[in-house]
């Protein structure tokens, strides 16, 4: 699922680590400058065989991506480095829950090709505001969720994502934070602003191959090291830290023995850390904004080249999304017994000892098990895998960022902007955000010991249902009007507002410390508020639309399932705006006669600004209009890709099950 949800405390290093931990052998270095030669390599292929000079070009790939880079790209889009850190860090603390949270994406990925993803492509949309702005009329809703998915890119995703891979960095190599964070910005930057959605994608499916190949490699080791999975379920159960008193600290038991029921994923609905009903039905509402509704998740399926390819893509990715378990919350707990003082200490001088934080060192678990367990050269290839982890969903955020951006709320500022302006205008952003995400890196660090990021881990349950509630009546009740959408979005979100600020001023607390936090509204587990927020939200979208006039059917031909095959004409509720809907029509030049200097060429060239072309005829755009909405299926691949959909979920059941 989001690397959000991990319920887990990311926190700063005071200084970094002796000399010894880090990289500095040329085998590692090699490596990672081999990984650094490969990925940009990758992405200039594919800036350069891409068309960027098109709108539907640069944004969502000319929707001529196989099924296999699809899938690949969506599975390195969802797992950062916050994954490795935060769920192995999570797994250390509390055993195998955690990974549960991630097979919620099983189903969604499947309800996302079969019912979500082909309503998306017959309204012909690019974007998730966009999409609303078709089904309901009007623009309050269309800019409401741009600003609200760009405040959460910026303020959760990326800076998550750049922290917890700072954490990695700046253990292994001993560079300045700033430095690495820079640097790494300035690489996956390169091929985002230049390549667009093409050069995500076929990025996204190396860094998706190095990811596993290192991670399985270093689970390889782990468990050898352990002693095979018999001696790791014994072995977890006594990780007990050496020294549990000091600082005056009367410090309960709880805070530093393993969990009875470590090793079972449906924990008690009271008093468990992660209860199965909020496992269950919370974690599962929010997995329909996340995989659903989110414009970095979308705007990969909207690439395919058709609806199987699209279906194949959501399988891989569902397949795929079964190895976290194994490949970052296991480790992370074989890293608390093979490290046990480190990683589970608990009195605070002890951690600042071993970590230079006092709020506790799991969040090193995976860090320390790749620098101390892995020789020379693999330790290179797994800081590579941390590397991708980062760059993959950082390169998709900056994408899906720059296509909200554009799309959205560029084109109601300038509503006559021509291609080519729409095309600079995506790039600038991009540009402007990775500025934003470094002087983001501040705010994170001073939070108190890095709190936010345990915010973080609930942040989504506040904000992500209510969206998730909109877009499934959208599609699911032809009844829902604007009015209904927009006021339960508001109602929804500023209940979760009023969760999330309480808690940033009250704190969370700790095993040490617990918080001062009102019962009332802190009380409640933020999965089971997730329920509750979701459940408001229906209820007054519901109410409201059924007092007010319904949307005419003529306005909503292909935009809702009980309406999505018909083929008469739809009368768009938003005809009368201006809208950018040329999505193949080449860029047209000023003035094709004049010439220009060697830089403005240069620069045109690396941003495919260039002429692409003779202009299309209007029988040509409205061929292409109409591959960019069809949703048509071969009769084979349409039932190979159903029998793997049951397939999947009867893996699913049984994972459940077995681990249960």
């Amino acid at each position: 699922m989001d690397s959000t949800l991990s319920p887990t405390t990311v926190t700063q290093t005071e200084e970094p680590p002796a000399a010894s931990q880090r990289i500095q052998n040329a085998a590692d270095i090699s490596v990672i400058v081999i990984y650094f030669i490969v990925v940009l390599a990758v992405g200039l292929w594919a800036m350069v065989k891409s068309n960027r000079g098109t709108v539907g070009g640069f944004f969502l790939a000319g929707r001529d991506v196989a099924w296999w880079p699809m899938g690949a790209s969506l599975f390195a889009s969802n797992i950062g480095s916050n994954h490795f850190v935060g769920l192995a860090g999570t797994g250390a603390a509390s055993g195998i829950a955690t990974a549960a949270v991630e097979w919620n994406a099983l189903l969604m990925v499947l309800v996302l090709g079969w019912v979500f993803v082909p309503i998306y492509i017959k309204a012909g949309v690019m974007t998730m505001p966009e999409y609303l702005r078709k089904r309901f009329g009007g623009q309050r809703l269309q800019i409401s969720l741009s600003v609200l998915s760009l405040f959460i890119m910026v303020a959760i995703q990326i800076s998550s994502s750049i922290f917890s891979g700072a954490i990695f960095i700046q253990i292994a190599l001993g560079l300045d934070l700033y430095l690495a964070i820079f640097i790494l910005l300035v690489i996956t930057a390169v091929y985002t602003v230049a390549g667009g959605l093409a050069s995500v994608i076929y990025t996204d499916t190396i860094q998706a191959f190095i990811m596993l190949v290192g991670s399985l490699i270093l689970m390889g080791f782990a468990f050898a090291e352990v002693g095979g999975y018999e001696s790791f379920t014994e072995k977890y159960m006594n990780a007990i830290p050496s020294v549990v008193e000091g600082d005056n600290l009367t410090i309960s038991p709880e805070c530093y023995t393993p969990q009875p029921d470590s090793f079972h994923i449906f924990r008690d609905p009271i008093t468990g850390d992660i209860p199965w009903p909020g496992l269950i039905f919370g974690m599962s509402i929010l997995a329909i904004w996340y995989w659903c509704a989110d414009q970095v998740i979308v705007q990969r399926c909207l690439c395919g080249k058709n609806m199987s390819h699209v279906k194949a893509a959501c399988i891989l990715c569902g397949y795929l999304k079964l190895l976290p378990m194994f490949l970052m919350v296991m480790p992370g707990m074989i890293s608390r017994i093979l490290y046990t003082d480190k990683v589970a200490c608990v009195v605070p001088s002890e951690c600042v000892k071993q970590c230079g934080t006092e709020v506790g060192c799991t969040n090193y678990a995976y860090p320390t098990l790749v620098l101390e367990l892995m020789p020379d050269g693999l330790r290179g290839l797994m800081l590579s895998v941390m590397l991708a982890s980062l760059m993959s969903s950082l390169t998709s955020i900056f994408n899906s960022a720059s296509t909200l951006f554009t799309m959205d709320l560029y084109t109601k500022i300038r509503k006559k902007a021509s291609e080519r302006e729409l095309l600079i205008a995506g790039r600038l952003f991009a540009i402007v955000l990775i500025v934003i995400s470094i002087l983001w890196v501040p705010l994170v660090q001073a939070s108190q010991n890095g709190q936010l990021f345990h915010y973080m881990s609930s942040f989504s349950s506040y904000i992500g249902p209510p969206i998730g509630a909109v877009f499934m009546l959208a599609i699911l009740c032809k009844r829902v009007n604007e009015q209904g959408a927009f006021w339960g979005l508001m109602v929804g979100f500023v209940i979760g507002l009023i969760r999330m600020i309480s808690e940033f001023a009250y704190g969370t607390g700790s095993c040490l410390a617990p918080s001062n936090c009102p019962e009332i509204i802190c009380g409640v587990h933020y999965m089971y508020f997730a329920i509750i927020v979701f459940f408001v939200t229906i209820l007054v979208i519901l109410g409201i639309s059924f007092l007010t006039k319904p949307i005419p059917d003529v306005h909503l031909y292909r935009l809702c399932w009980s309406l999505w095959n018909n083929t008469e004409e739809r009368i768009d509720l938003d005809a009368g705006e201006e809208s950018h809907e040329e999505v193949g029509s080449a860029l047209e030049e000023d003035d094709p006669e004049q010439p220009r200097g060697c830089l403005k060429r240069a620069c045109s060239l690396f941003c495919g600004l260039q002429k692409t072309g003779p202009k299309l005829s209007k029988e040509e755009e409205e061929a292409l209009r109409k591959k960019f909405t069809d949703t048509s299926e071969k009769p084979l691949w349409r039932n190979v890709v159903n029998v793997n959909a049951i397939i999947l979920l009867t893996v699913t059941v049984f994972v459940h099950a077995y681990f249960a």
